[in-house]
């Protein structure tokens, strides 16, 4: 297609008339992948005298073209760009990304940050040539603009990924430095010159993040980047220009620029601000850095915010970013020092303001109260917030440093409260005694538990929090509901009082006030969780239900689903008059969440975490009332669809529109030993920046998970598994094998455990064969599969155990197929646990049909190798003795059931020598089961006599021995010393409990411990018995067989043979003693 026939079609796009835009797009869609499409789209995208609606359709055509199209998402599908086109597109998106408007920038923005992901350095060297030439050219902004997305490519990497940046740094730096300088230099910048500030500082931001480049350990290096940092950090955003509206003037390009300044200095000084956290090669330079610089910064730091105080103006940002720093600079005994004389300046006038409610938040509660309530309890909000960094800066201010600051502050605090109980109403400083009441909240931890104040906590709600209740200040009525949750644990002398602060917080449910309402809530929690009396909450409990429900039908916020689990879970079984209508409200909700989700693309997250938080909570609740199976019944219809849709891939696309959140690169927060808060915040931010990656929100995972949960509950405590139910299994099989691998290993097994047995049992008494498709589903995809690992494995012999066991004689068809993949996974299997189960599979085979099975092992030709790798096995022990192999009681029952089983066979199937050694195992093995059985008796005898020694430890292991943290003055002189010498002592004590095996056991004995409380039919069966009925039957119909056997044994495997017969008569009568007994008591009963 020719330049202006694909204009006109990109004209037609944008035609209001339905049918001329599906022809349009169909018509793109047709000829995207012939050749020269792309190189003519990027033509009109950068064509200045084309029409702009036009070029726009063309860069969102040509950014989701490359996004899906640049690299095959498959190793063996097929390239649909030629290389060709993708030269020119190379050479000529370079060009033209910082000529185009902002609008058609961005999206050029994003197909180059596919394209270097993908390319770069290998099929794309001659990127960073042009960078660093254009950076001494006139194309500076163009080349800053590429280098922050080449080295935003390697911000999150691993050491070894990051080679590329050294080259990067190395090539760039000398050149964004001198940039730098000139722009630093320039009086009266225009805008411009920030954003290209911006970009340099998002570069180094980059750069730097995970690990300092070599070549910045340079000290002159180093200090000519700080001398300019600190100079931008020192200078006034200039007046001129600046937006009136303040959402526009957050996003200023000055503005920026001292955010990202501060973001730098703030990850610099979490790198290198503690010398303990060094590794011996930095230290040096961490040293160099504390002396010469962490000081300078905190001075800037404190004249910043000296500018709120004064009335001037900082963003919302910043303020968080430096309280952060402070915060971070208050263990530190020299950075304390810096800070001291400052520092009731700092807290008096203003830390504790930034706490107060203030204009912004009257705005907001009067204007949009729904708002107000979504930033109250939203995460990534209180990552942004002044408000929580000084929440934080006083909490650790009195962790660390409470013998200086701690009575001075709570001093200030009880001013506040003196001064607003002797103000008349009308000069009552309102705002001033909610930051008081924040305050005191914010310290809970610290108050519970250091005299004199925690044995005034009662007086002081009573005095202080408990009146706000009725205040005519909405915003009073909700800290004050707030503040009685934090403290509702405390004992109370007067439980007078704490039932009066449960009556208030649950007359705050009915409040006019949404906020008041919900912060209601959120304390009525931990009042639910303190109340020792719970005829308290009895009687008001049906009413307490209809305020919940009324409010989640305004207001989607998980903590109203996490308060009501509480109320389930503290009331259980008491809940089963309200379950059948609270899994229908709770239903509903969630269809009310996804729906409004669905149809927002700007869906807030909250919404979709109140939808996991329903199912949870619809968990919760049928876990209550496990033990009222007809409850499940009625619950199950109300339940079906939402299982149902959601696991289809339908129900799942739902959420992946919705939630395109890229994986968190965990690893660095695990890992990084600098880690803390902050660059947890800073990972999560550039996600949640990006809005086109995608919101930060919940993944699809957790409500599949959150199903699944709700499927296993329904099919366990159902008195029986409907028809219904049964419809879901084919559909989690086709999840399994299309999007949802990754839960076979926790989920499919369970499930698959109680559902196949009822399955089987259902098509026996049904008098039909098991249907192969249910069935099929999980082995023929899985076993197989060279991608997946081990361990993910496992799950799959367990479910054809399940199979073989339940379904004797009605699987026949599925036995070949079953021991075609285990004998293909065993050859390739590693992990001894996975091969004891493989080995399993076989054994219970021979157990389902011993004669079928060993035909078909040798019909594959597999028979010796089989039974040569088991007998191995079996042999194999540990430098201790014990066995290295079938450590569970489980699992030696399975193989002496499956090889017993072989002892039935006729000579011309089984050969007078295997049969000896098939023998001589079973006796080994029955042994060995016998020796674990009791040692497992004696030691739950030692358990019960441990039990009955209970409640009789003394008063000091009751308490914390320390008493840390108890008194005031108590402090650490450096409080992060003090943390790690606590970390290393627990490290330490952990070492010393770690068990040494003497053995190279990559398997924890974890994996073997027989922790399964599902009902097998092979319970009812006694392996010593089984064993010796089959040499009876064996005698019977061919005794000189047996004669033979008997003549080739040793005089220790005769020896073994006599005490298994005199063990089997043994379990006979103790069996049929025990059906003895339980038919009296159920008679008795």
């Amino acid at each position: 297609m020719d330049l202006p026939n694909l204009a006109v079609i990109l004209q037609a796009a944008l035609s209001p008339h339905p049918d001329q835009r599906k022809a349009a797009e169909e018509s793109l869609n047709q000829f995207q992948y012939t050749p020269q499409h792309l190189v003519r789209l990027l033509q009109i995208i950068v064509d200045g005298n084309c029409d702009m609606a036009v070029r726009q359709v063309a860069s969102i055509h040509f950014k989701n073209f490359i996004a899906k199209n640049w690299s095959p998402h498959e190793p063996d599908e097929q390239h649909k760009i030629s290389q060709s086109d993708k030269e020119t597109v190379r050479d000529n998106i370079l060009v033209y990304v910082a000529q185009v408007p902002p609008l058609l920038r961005a999206q050029l923005g994003e197909c180059l940050k596919t394209i270097v992901h993908a390319d770069y350095p290998e099929q794309w060297p001659r990127l960073l040539d042009w960078v660093k030439h254009n950076l001494q050219d006139q194309q500076v902004y163009g080349a800053l603009f590429v280098l922050r997305i080449l080295s935003r490519k390697y911000e999150f990497k691993s050491d070894d990924e990051r080679t590329p940046v050294h080259r990067i740094v190395e090539e760039t730096f000398p050149h964004l430095l001198s940039i730098f300088n000139r722009l630093v230099q320039i009086a009266n910048p225009p805008l411009e010159v920030a954003e290209l500030i911006k970009l340099i500082c998002k570069i180094f931001w980059s750069s730097i993040y995970l690990e300092i480049p070599k070549q910045l350990f340079d000290p002159n290096v180093f200090n000519s980047w700080m001398i300019l940092f600190l100079n931008v950090l020192e200078r006034p955003v200039p007046l001129e220009g600046q937006p009136a509206d303040p959402e526009l003037r957050k996003s200023w390009g000055w503005w920026k620029v001292k955010k990202w300044t501060v973001h730098i200095l703030n990850r610099l000084y979490t790198r290198f601000g503690d010398l303990k956290l060094q590794n011996p090669e930095n230290r040096a330079f961490a040293q160099m850095f504390q002396k010469n610089f962490a000081g300078k910064i905190l001075e800037c730091h404190l004249n910043l915010l000296n500018v709120i105080r004064m009335g001037g103006y900082l963003t919302d940002r910043v303020i968080n970013l430096i309280l952060q720093y402070l915060s971070n600079s208050i263990s530190k005994m020299s950075m304390y020092q810096l800070l001291q004389p400052r520092l009731d300046v700092l807290l008096f006038e203003i830390v504790f303001p930034l706490m107060c409610f203030n204009d912004n938040d009257q705005k907001l509660w009067d204007e949009d109260p729904h708002e107000y309530v979504r930033k109250g309890y939203d995460i990534i909000e209180d990552l942004y917030s002044p408000r929580t960094a000084a929440m934080d800066f006083v909490s650790e201010l009195v962790r660390k440093r409470a013998k200086e600051n701690l009575h001075k502050f709570i001093q200030f605090i009880v001013e506040i409260f003196k001064r607003y109980d002797e103000a008349s109403a009308q000069y009552k400083a309102y705002r001033q005694k909610d930051g008081a009441l924040l305050a005191i909240g914010t310290l809970c931890d610290k108050l519970k538990q250091t005299e004199p104040y925690k044995s005034e906590l009662e007086h002081m709600l009573v005095r202080h929090v408990f009146p706000e209740f009725s205040s005519p200040v909405g915003h009073l009525r909700a800290k004050a509901a707030w503040v009685a949750g934090q403290y509702a644990h405390i004992n109370f002398l007067d439980q007078n009082n704490f039932r009066k602060a449960l009556h208030s917080v649950v007359a705050g449910l009915r409040d006019p006030e949404l906020p008041v309402r919900v912060d209601s809530v959120f304390a009525l929690r931990s009042f639910v969780e303190a109340c020792k009396d719970l005829n308290e909450i009895r009687p008001i409990l049906p009413q307490l239900l209809d305020e919940f429900f009324k409010l989640m039908n305004e207001v989607e916020n998980e903590d109203l689903v996490f308060t009501l689990e509480t109320i389930v879970d503290k009331f259980g079984e008491e809940m089963a008059p309200y379950a059948f209508g609270l899994c229908q409200n709770l239903a509903a909700a969630f269809w009310r969440c996804m729906n409004t989700a669905e149809a927002d693309d700007e869906a807030d997250d909250p919404g979709a975490l109140a939808a996991v938080g329903c199912l949870r909570a619809i968990s919760t609740i049928l876990e209550s009332v496990s033990r009222l199976p007809h409850l499940f019944v009625q619950i199950e219809p109300t339940l079906l669809p939402i299982m149902r849709r959601m696991l289809t891939s339908d129900g799942q696309q739902m959420l992946i529109d919705l939630n395109q959140l890229k994986g968190l690169p965990i690893y660095y927060v695990v890992h990084d030993s600098s880690c803390n808060a902050e660059m947890v915040f800073n990972i999560i931010q550039e996600i949640a920046n990006d809005k086109k990656d995608g919101q930060f929100s919940i993944s699809e995972r957790e409500v599949f998970e959150e199903v699944l949960e709700i499927v296993s509950y329904m099919t366990f405590f159902s008195p029986t598994i409907s028809l219904e139910m049964w419809s879901l299994w084919p559909l989690m099989m086709e999840a399994l094998t299309d999007w949802a691998i990754d839960f076979f290993p926790r989920y499919f097994g369970s499930f698959g455990q109680l559902y196949i047995p009822e399955y089987c049992s259902f098509s026996h008494m049904q008098g039909t064969r098991v249907s192969a498709k249910p069935l099929e589903y999980d082995f023929n995809g899985i076993m197989p599969d060279r991608n997946m690992e081990d361990s993910d494995i496992e799950p799959a012999p367990k479910l054809i155990e399940v199979v073989f066991q339940n379904c004797r004689g009605q699987v026949d068809q599925w036995v070949e197929p079953y021991l075609r993949i285990t004998v293909e996974r065993l050859r390739r299997a590693e992990k001894p646990y996975l091969k004891c189960l493989l080995i399993q599979v076989i054994a219970d085979a021979l157990y389902y049909n011993a004669s079928f099975t060993l035909s078909i092992l040798h019909k594959l030709g597999v028979a010796s190798e089989i039974f040569a790798l088991w007998f191995q096995m079996l042999q194999q022990v540990k430098k201790s003795g014990v066995r290295a192999n079938f450590k569970r009681e489980h699992d030696k029952k399975v193989c002496c059931l499956g090889l017993t089983s072989l002892l039935a066979l006729p000579a011309d199937q089984l050969s007078g020598e295997a049969l000896g050694r098939v023998f001589r195992a079973s006796l080994d093995l029955l042994v060995a089961y016998k020796d674990q059985v009791a040692e497992a008796a004696k030691e739950e005898e030692a358990e019960d006599d441990d039990d009955d020694m209970d409640g009789f430890q003394t008063d000091d292991e009751d308490e914390d021995g320390d008493g840390s943290d108890k008194e005031m003055g108590l402090d650490a002189e450096d409080g992060d010393e003090a943390d790690s010498i606590r970390l290393r002592k627990l490290a330490a004590q952990a070492k010393d409990l770690r068990p040494h095996d003497d053995d190279d056991d990559d398997d924890s004995d974890n994996d073997y411990s027989d922790d399964e409380e599902l009902q097998s039919p092979i319970d009812e069966v006694d392996p010593f018995i089984f064993f010796v009925d089959t040499v009876k039957a064996m005698q019977a119909s061919d005794p000189l067989r047996l004669q033979n056997l008997t003549q080739t044994l040793d005089f220790h495997y005769q020896a073994l043979a006599n005490g298994v017969a005199q063990h089997a008569e043994q379990r006979r009568v103790e069996i049929e003693k025990e059906k003895m007994e339980k038919a009296a008591d159920g008679v008795a009963s």
